[in-house]
């Protein structure tokens, strides 16, 4: 277990890198009294709005050319947290419930009505199945780009403590404060029920040479009962098995493109 929990502190911190910055078009407004940086590309005709939402420590401009590209289609929403970007930092807890609220909170203030695809990626596509589960009237379907998925982390009090004292040094607050409510978000998204009616897209990195190491979901390796529950976890949904990388909507963003497009039609 700690040697897992430690595996995953360092797959984020070699994955993400240096955040990036935000591009120029996006906008800061103040909703609810917080300050918050997000990007719209309006489509007149169109009949969903494509949600983005990023993984831990990743921004606008981590989406790369993917929101551009399917804005063709329909009308899209990227969004920073609040602690990332020109999003200020916020007082009220980082698990996984409270963040779908805000989103949904910038959503109507910007007046994006449903239906959504939401597309998440990492600790983002954890967001975006919860999001998922507790409104699924709202939501048409799903893209989990590399997600991660519940009980793939577990409780933060089982982090050894150098894994704890790491974690605190290489992160901001508030991406360690997402990292610890990891567990709690999971559980938050098996207390729901399914979404097994929603054409739910799973892209999945695995490189070529994954029968020599442990690598299994992309960039989360579990134990085989774990593997088997995620595995289940969305018995309907596609799976696309992409040698690529963690960041695959940078380095194969073609793949994302595709999957978005096809849950649009």
């Amino acid at each position: 277990m700690s040697m897992f929990v430690l595996q995953f502190v360092l797959t984020l911190l070699l994955a993400l890198g240096t955040a990036h910055a935000a591009p120029p078009d996006t906008v800061v407004d103040t909703i609810g009294g917080q300050r918050i940086e997000s990007l719209t590309i309006r489509h007149p005709d169109a009949k969903a709005v494509i949600v983005f939402e990023a993984g831990s420590r990743g921004t606008i401009a981590g989406w790369g050319t993917v929101p551009a590209a399917v804005a063709r289609d329909a009308t899209v929403f990227a969004w920073n947290r609040p602690g990332y970007g020109n999003s200020a930092q916020a007082a009220t807890p980082r698990d996984g419930r409270t963040i779908v609220e805000e989103l949904r909170r910038v959503l109507r203030h910007k007046g994006l009505k449903p239906p959504y695809v939401l597309v998440g990626h990492s600790l983002g596509g954890l967001y975006m199945q919860l999001f998922a589960r507790a409104y699924p009237d709202e939501v048409r379907g799903l893209v989990l780009v590399d997600s991660l998925y519940p009980r793939v982390v577990k409780k933060s009090a089982d982090f050894p403590l150098a894994t704890r004292i790491a974690g605190r040094l290489a992160f901001s607050r508030t991406a360690w404060a997402e990292i610890e409510g990891i567990d709690e978000t999971g559980e938050a998204v098996l207390a729901l029920g399914g979404i097994d009616d929603k054409p739910i897209i799973r892209l999945i990195n695995v490189p070529k040479d994954a029968t020599a190491i442990p690598v299994d979901f992309g960039a989360f390796r579990m134990d085989s009962a774990t593997r088997d529950f995620v595995r289940g976890l969305y018995p309907n949904a596609k799976t696309v098995v992409v040698d690529a990388s963690h960041q695959m909507q940078l380095t194969h963003p073609d793949v994302v493109i595709k999957a978005v497009q096809d849950i649009l039609r």
